[in-house]
């Protein structure tokens, strides 16, 4: 089980290095705008606060990454963490701007931390 929670939980550090990307460089090209469905405009004029937003997904991803290579008890907490703040940011943003969200960022993070949760 061990093994399962520790591929789930790279998979979640990997979407929010994704969506990094998306959000800090690819927000005024065709992947960003297919992601926030704004068009030319109205891309260029939200960028900075994309970028903000894809910096703090940069964030989770490297706590997520840390939780995996830190050793016992810190490893399991900072997984126990970070998964969290993935969960709450996921349920947030889908109750405050594309349900979307639930189901690409809350749902990933919330079966990954039951598997790190389940393999202890």
């Amino acid at each position: 089980m061990e093994t399962t929670a520790n591929v789930l939980v790279g998979l979640v550090a990997a979407l929010h290095a994704y969506i990094l990307v998306l959000e800090m460089f690819l927000w005024e090209k065709k992947p960003g705008r297919g992601l926030s469905g704004f068009d030319a405009d109205m891309a260029r004029a939200t960028a900075p606060l994309a970028a903000n937003q894809g910096l703090y997904n940069g964030f989770l991803a490297a706590g997520l990454v840390w939780g995996l290579i830190a050793g016992d008890p810190t490893g399991f907490r900072v997984q126990v963490f970070f998964l969290s703040c993935v969960v709450v940011a996921g349920l947030y943003g889908g109750a405050t701007a594309n349900r979307r969200i639930l189901v690409a960022q809350a749902l990933p993070g919330a079966v990954a931390l039951g598997a790190v949760l389940l393999s202890r």
